[in-house]
């Protein structure tokens, strides 16, 4: 296997030979050093590095000013910030890094211990292994090639399952997307959904992909296992009056039922005047559809529009879950948000569950479901009926 490039930003002599000497231990690597910022940027310049282990204090550029010259860098390496400054300073620091499009590997506090990274060279296996299925989102298709491929079934809706903390079922699923293109293969949403959307083929989408989680939810069905299943629901599509009804009248034609189905309310898109998210909020539930706050606690999710709006279900954005067994602010934030979803009625689910740990802390703080690709990818139809085989008998639903 290729031996992973590793830049080390530190302003200390010892902390580097320290730091190089736990790398060493770890396997095979190829370390470079960099005193202070700018001398990692013309490194950077020079040569692509896998991983940037940088600290936050440092003479000159401080590490939060070198995290904001990695966007101009043609390739971005993973990041891994340490400091002995605060656990709510390396949070502060890496919400820099990830809103730069900085893929945020570690926060690592001083002294750094051996298996700080350890769990480091993990991340930076499974980004690779990552990277070598992801399909560059730098695709580009004309409109007729997208209205084709809806037209022609190209567009799929798989399918990742929601497991209850409480007894480790599957008892819910998300549909999300996959283009099954003739020569790119499988394409993950990120290749071709920016286009799509500049095309205003949303709500084309939207149609495709409420069929096939009705037909799949009624081949589960017929083997006893009765799934609701989300769907994404950009919100500018409620700028339409009479969604509700064509959903509606869609989903009754196609013998779906409404109680099985939620729509997953996308805070990336916004109508045009807020009113109509409200109406088209309220409509959807009085038709009898589930309706999920997405991604609550990225950007600048509204706690008003939580508590005013008639959703059932609470998402948990991911950058609240990942290495939240590893922060003592981000668990008392997830029970602080469990709890005001269980006080508002909603079932609360919590996305992006990579680890074992993570899991763990969600069970304390008493979430309702969990997703994530610890538990599974998003699998096609197909694939999901044998992981609900796999999870037991349909009567103990």
């Amino acid at each position: 296997m290729k031996r992973f490039n590793i830049l080390i930003v530190e302003d200390h002599p010892f902390q580097h030979m320290y730091l190089q000497h736990l790398f060493n231990e770890l396997g095979s690597f190829h370390l470079e050093a960099a005193r202070d910022g700018q001398e990692a940027l013309e490194r950077l310049r020079l040569r692509d590095f896998d991983l940037v282990l940088t600290d936050l204090l440092m003479p000159g550029m401080d590490g939060v000013q070198f995290i904001q010259h990695l966007t101009g860098l043609r390739h971005k390496p993973g990041l891994a910030i340490m400091s002995a400054a605060s656990r709510r300073m390396l949070m502060a620091a890496s919400l820099v890094a990830k809103n730069l499009g900085v893929d945020v590997l570690g926060l690592i506090s001083k002294p750094v211990e051996p298996s700080a990274l350890r769990n480091l060279i993990e991340q930076l296996q499974l980004r690779r292994q990552s990277d070598a299925q992801t399909t560059p989102a730098t695709l580009e298709f004309d409109r007729q090639t997208l209205v084709e491929a809806l037209n022609s079934h190209a567009f799929q809706a798989w399918f990742q399952p929601k497991k209850s903390l409480h007894n480790g079922r599957i008892v819910a699923a998300e549909a999300l997307v996959r283009w099954m293109h003739p020569q790119q293969g499988v394409l993950l949403p990120g290749a071709f959904l920016p286009t799509l959307n500049a095309f205003g083929l949303e709500e084309r989408l939207l149609w495709v992909m409420l069929k096939q989680a009705m037909d799949a939810q009624a081949r589960w069905r017929e083997q006893g296992y009765d799934i609701p299943v989300s769907i994404n629901l950009p919100t500018h599509l409620l700028n339409s009056h009479d969604l509700a009804d064509r959903l509606l009248a869609f989903v009754l034609h196609h013998q779906g039922v409404p109680g099985k189905l939620c729509f997953e309310l996308m805070e990336c898109s916004i109508p045009e005047d807020l009113s109509n998210f409200y109406a088209g909020a309220c409509r959807l539930r009085m038709k009898g559809f589930g309706l999920s706050q997405d991604d609550f606690g990225k950007g600048y999710s509204s706690y008003m529009s939580l508590v005013s709006t008639p959703f059932t279900e609470l998402k948990i954005d991911r950058a609240l879950v990942q290495r939240c067994d590893e922060s003592e602010s981000l668990a008392s934030a997830l029970a602080s948000i469990v709890a005001l979803g269980h006080k508002l009625g909603l079932t609360v689910v919590a996305e992006g569950v990579e680890t074992p740990q993570e899991l763990e802390m969600l069970r304390k703080v008493d979430c309702n479901q969990a997703q994530g690709f610890l538990i599974s990818h998003a699998v096609s139809a197909e694939q999901f009926q044998h992981l609900l085989h796999g999870d037991g008998p349909p009567a103990a639903y």
